[in-house]
């Protein structure tokens, strides 16, 4: 899959929308936009009723180059969605891993999901995760969020499932967790929203627009008390 250099992953949903909404080109930039889809066989997981599916924005300056692609994968449930997360992190790199992009994923995460050792509470609203190397992206990101303490207990499967994956590959990366039902209105989600918006704008040369963000957030489903996808990821 060829993209640009700055890659930003994204689970499709509502949060997913309200990002893509809002990431837009610099008025000052001669980005256009174009669009694909991707659709990847999952046959060497054994999964031969699904496929890993998805589309790609990608933002183009005037000589024809991408400097910036917003990947959205489909939303699976496990085992699928660690393959499918595999499957694409696998058509990025290609055949050499050394001209991976730099890939930024960007989560909204209930606080439920997220603990610490000894029930201290998390106070940021955000917190980032950087894994391997340090490019110029990861670094503006690294310097901008307060680093996700070690202790940080995650009770999320799309978030724990990329954090293996991307350490198994040591590709350079950076996680945007930002948490929400912390707040009591559904304001402050919104608020939430923008700055990791802000942040991923910054940090590709773009601009986040508030004024095009619908946030609707759906109710999410419980998972069940013993998650069982957990097995799958340690």
């Amino acid at each position: 899959m060829k993209t640009a250099a700055k890659v930003i992953f994204i689970v499709d949903g509502v949060f997913a929308t309200a990002i893509i909404d809002g990431l837009q080109p610099n008025p000052s930039s001669s980005f256009e936009t174009s669009k694909e889809s991707f659709d990847l066989s999952l046959d060497r997981y054994g999964i031969t009723d699904a496929r890993a599916s998805g589309n790609v924005t990608h933002f183009v300056d005037n000589t024809g180059v991408n400097q910036v692609s917003i990947l959205v994968l489909k939303k699976y449930e496990s085992p699928i969605l660690a393959c499918a997360i595999s499957e694409v992190l696998s058509s990025l790199a290609g055949e050499d891993t050394s001209i991976m992009p730099s890939l930024i994923f960007p989560f909204l995460v209930d606080s439920s999901k997220l603990k610490l050792e000894r029930k201290k509470s998390l106070d940021e609203n955000i917190y980032g995760i950087q894994i391997g190397p340090q490019t110029d992206v990861i670094q503006a990101l690294a310097s901008r969020h307060l680093k996700a303490p070690s202790s940080m207990q995650i009770h999320h499967e799309p978030l724990s499932c990329v954090l293996q994956l991307v350490r198994v590959l040591k590709t350079a990366s950076f996680i945007l967790i930002g948490q929400s039902g912390q707040h009591k209105t559904r304001v402050d989600d919104f608020e939430i929203i923008c700055e990791i918006g802000e942040s991923l704008a910054s940090a590709t040369s773009m601009q986040f627009v508030k004024e095009k963000v619908t946030w609707n957030p759906t109710k999410a489903s419980k998972e069940p008390e013993n998650e069982p996808w957990r097995a799958l990821y340690g």
